[in-house]
This record gives C-alpha cells, sequence and structure tokens, in this order.
C-alpha cells in the first residue's frame, strides 16, 4: 500500500511529496523536487507496514 509523505526540499525549502510503498520495506531512493528539480536522497523506516521515518538529504552526502 503506497502511503503519501510531505517532506521539505535540502536544497530549495519547498514541500514535495513522495509516495512511500509500506509493503516494501526500509528504502532508500532518489526524487526529484518538484520546485527547483533537484534530486534529493530520500530515506525511508518501515516497521510492520507502517511508515517511521521519512527523511530527506542532499544527493551524495
Amino acid at each position: 500500500m503506497e502511503t503519501p509523505h510531505i517532506l521539505l526540499c535540502p536544497y530549495c525549502g519547498q514541500p514535495t511529496t513522495v509516495f512511500v510503498d509500506t509493503w516494501a520495506g526500509n528504502q532508500d531512493l532518489t526524487e526529484e523536487c518538484n520546485a527547483c528539480c533537484s534530486a534529493m536522497f530520500v530515506h525511508i523506516k518501515v516497521s510492520e507496514y507502517s511508515v517511521q521515518e521519512v527523511r530527506a538529504e542532499m544527493e551524495g552526502r
């Protein structure tokens, strides 16, 4: 099941929505900011099919 989560872009600070597949477990992925088009690295922590943490970092850091 995918659930939406809003992150703040680490480059421009604008909110960006990412959809998390809770069946996929923990995930690390690259998403593009909808406002500035910068690539950000997204860390997702899932426990028992529930999202525990979603955070974004500048890509490459």
